[in-house]
């Protein structure tokens, strides 16, 4: 068996017999680890940011894409996000042992059904260091071990992140093999550890499309589809303008790089006219490149003239496409053929076009008069998340605790038997 065989092999067998243990401990002794995590991240948070100095630094001189670097980079803002959502997971009912049905049946059965963990999870994930802790809590409290395969980009600071879970699970009694971080770079790691699935029941990718195609073509794991935040937001011709202008502006540039950014701005002819000029200058001030048809091109000509490729372009910057439509039907016709089935907004005060584009527009999120930017497990109540699912199966929309959950049934009876 060759060296990397080995290593993969090792790594997985260790979270598979790790798994075990965290699938059966209580709420109690699950929140001790996360209460131990506050603390070591706390004593810690030095060595987290000089290591996070090191990946930023790195990643400069790499000339990697600035969209990533905003999303690599921890400080004291984002050490006390990471605190706050562990508190808020630690609030958090156990997912674990949850009767999700109870019912008696004809036949003197009394049958629940039961959640269970899932057992071993596979992150991979690119520059985001706070994936590292998202999903290292998330994947404890819902009684699963973990295995992190981070992007190279944050290496430096998501293993710290990982040492400090194996530490607090050591100091609290646990196998610190519910926790696994893959240090070793070469991607042959990533495609032996695609084979694993004698021991890993799911895989949870934090990436592009490429990650995405990469896991189809080389596993028969499950996996939480994550795919492109290709979002939309659509001003209908009865919204209220400056209540659109508002919610426009946060959901594409209150931060660019984040999966729930607004991409493409779908506005009705008929208010066309009235809302371009209002939008286009809130953007240029704020330094956004637009990108739209020729409906859009003739009300400013300063616009750059969008391609058929910029409307399936998630572009994770200062940069957004604008479609002029002629009614919901063609918004969310656009949005089917286009779009990449995360999140997409309506902006009207007219409730029952707004039922219709909830109902037909079939993405995980779908929102009415709000920005998109909220697509996120932290505000859904979810304490953090493991991403945002795309897929139709198992999960959709943000995947916090109760998602990394399946389930059993349990059957009772009085010594009943099946006759015929």
């Amino acid at each position: 068996m060759s060296e990397i065989n080995q290593y993969v092999v090792n790594i997985c067998n260790n979270a598979k017999n790790a798994s075990s243990q965290i699938a059966k401990a209580n709420l109690a002794d699950k929140n001790k680890v996360l209460l131990e995590v506050i603390k070591l991240i706390n004593s810690k948070k030095n060595e987290i940011l000089l290591s996070n100095k090191i990946d930023f630094e790195n990643a400069i001189n790499a000339n990697i894409d600035p969209a990533k670097i905003d999303r690599l980079i921890l400080n004291e803002d984002k050490i006390k996000s990471l605190i706050i959502s562990l508190e808020e997971i630690i609030k958090l009912p156990d997912p674990v042992g949850r009767i999700i049905e109870n019912y008696n049946r004809p036949n003197d059965l009394n049958i629940q059904k039961i959640s269970t963990p899932i057992g071993v999870l596979l992150a991979i994930y690119e520059a985001r260091p706070n994936v590292t802790c998202d999903v290292s809590a998330l994947a404890l409290k819902s009684g699963n071990a973990v295995i992190l395969r981070s992007g190279s980009d944050c290496l430096n600071t998501s293993k710290i992140i990982a040492d400090i879970f194996r530490e607090a699970l050591v100091i609290t009694n646990f196998n610190s093999n519910i926790v696994s971080f893959i240090e070793n770079k070469e991607y042959e790691v990533v495609n032996k550890l695609l084979k694993m699935n004698n021991f890993i029941d799911v895989v949870i990718p934090r990436g592009g499309k490429k990650l995405i195609k990469a896991i189809i073509d080389n596993s028969n794991i499950p996996m939480f589809n994550h795919l492109d935040g290709n979002c939309h937001t659509y001003v209908h011709q009865d919204a209220d303008l400056d209540k659109a202008l508002k919610i426009t502006i946060n959901a594409k540039m209150r931060r660019t790089s984040i999966c729930g950014a607004t991409e493409t701005l779908l506005v009705d002819q008929a208010i066309a006219t009235k809302f371009i000029p209002l939008i286009a200058k809130e953007l240029k001030n704020l330094g956004c490149q637009i990108r739209a048809d020729e409906f859009a091109c003739k009300i400013d000509k300063s616009f750059v003239k969008a391609t058929e490729d910029d409307y399936y372009t998630e572009f994770l910057d200062k940069i957004i496409a604008i479609k002029i439509v002629e009614n919901v039907d063609q918004a969310i016709a656009h949005i089917a053929k286009y779009g990449s089935s995360h999140t997409e907004s309506i902006i009207t005060e007219n409730n029952t076009i707004a039922e219709k584009f909830l109902q037909d527009v079939n993405s995980a999120i779908v929102m009415h008069n709000t920005s998109t930017q909220f697509a996120d497990g932290y505000e859904f109540g979810m304490g953090a998340e493991v991403g945002i699912a795309t897929g139709k199966l198992h999960a959709r929309g943000p995947i916090g605790l109760v998602q990394l959950t399946t389930f059993k049934y349990q059957v009772r009876s009085k010594y009943a038997i099946r006759n015929g």
